[in-house]
């Protein structure tokens, strides 16, 4: 071996052997998506969790890997899922779908960041310190579904104001459900409206639910917020729908699907905001310094046939609001 092919070949070695210990501890990072839903009815809203990891500059399969954990509505199986992805060694969790995944994040890990989605009181439950300042190793995006359920009884009662009696449909292994209750028990006595609460936390339990109503006369229905009715939606709006009870839902895939109406923050905006967080904290930023987020587009949505098979005529005052769905 002469001189000079010597040298080469050791300079080259110098060089090859950082970068091959980079490699080694720098491997795709992998996120851990945490929901109490399932695939079937989270498929847009992962699309828009994919958009804001782009935005951010990741790419799926190519920067980063995900590693989905789906409850399918089956709150007992998060801590178990969130123990799983802990295991795996994942760089960030995802909890998407409501408080119980955010706590069943949080209790299994301390080190690992987590970014949270639709959690209605993040400092009431615990999760964060504050709003401006969440410390730990959780952020995420909050929703304000205590107040949403108010204005969604309200805006029910402006659509069918012929309705005496009004139900509430609630899941009781929803943290939030009794605060759920108050609002639109609150709301609805401002209305001067009597309001029947039914409990519904399995599929049979909803065909129950909606059964009570029916017995009970029930003039309109509000839907609380649950990934569970979420994973039923075309199970209640068919509800609905037999029954001839005018409903109003949290998200607007319900009126996509033929229900009455629905009144919330964009999802998709949520989880777009969500993947820009996951980008943030994968770039070495700490969730302590990233404020908790809040919804700032709302969606009011009526399924004109929905309303037309009930015999409802929408008003003009919820017309120019609304997004009108056939």
């Amino acid at each position: 071996m002469d001189r000079r092919t010597f040298i080469g070949r050791t300079v080259g070695g110098l060089l090859a052997a950082p970068l091959a210990a980079r490699a080694q501890k720098s491997p795709t990072p992998v996120i851990g998506f945490l929901s109490s839903a399932s695939l079937a009815q989270w498929t847009s809203f992962v699309a828009a969790f994919r958009q804001g990891l782009n935005e951010g500059g990741y790419i799926e399969s190519k920067d980063v890997a995900i590693e989905f954990r789906w409850a399918e509505g089956h709150y007992d199986r998060l801590p178990a899922l969130a123990a799983d992805l802990v295991r795996r060694q994942v760089t960030v969790v995802v909890a998407s779908g409501g408080t119980g995944p955010a706590l069943a994040a949080k209790a299994a890990t301390s080190t690992i960041p987590i970014v949270y989605t639709g959690v209605a009181d993040p400092v009431g439950t615990g999760l964060v310190a504050s709003l401006g300042r969440p410390g730990g190793n959780i952020t995420g995006v909050s929703m304000f579904t205590l107040e949403l359920d108010a204005k969604r009884t309200e805006l029910l009662h402006e659509l069918v104001p012929k309705a005496t009696v009004i139900a509430l449909l609630v899941n009781p292994e929803v943290r939030s459900t009794e605060s759920n209750v108050r609002a639109v028990q609150e709301a609805a006595r401002s209305l001067a409206l009597p309001v029947h609460v039914l409990r519904a936390r399995t599929e049979q339990e909803i065909d129950a639910a909606f059964a009570t109503l029916v017995r009970l006369r029930t003039g309109a229905l509000v839907v609380a917020p649950s990934p569970l009715f979420g994973n039923r939606r075309e199970q209640i709006v068919g509800l609905a729908a037999r029954y001839a009870v005018p409903t109003v839902f949290d998200l607007r895939e319900f009126v996509a699907a033929g229900g009455l109406m629905s009144y919330g923050p964009s999802l998709f905006e949520i989880y777009r905001q969500a993947g820009i967080y996951t980008s943030k904290i994968l770039n070495g930023t700490k969730p302590a310094e990233l404020p908790v987020l809040q919804p700032t587009k709302f969606e009011l949505a009526i399924n004109t046939r929905t309303a037309k098979a009930l015999g409802l005529t929408i008003p003009q005052s919820l017309r120019v609001q609304a997004e009108l769905i056939e």
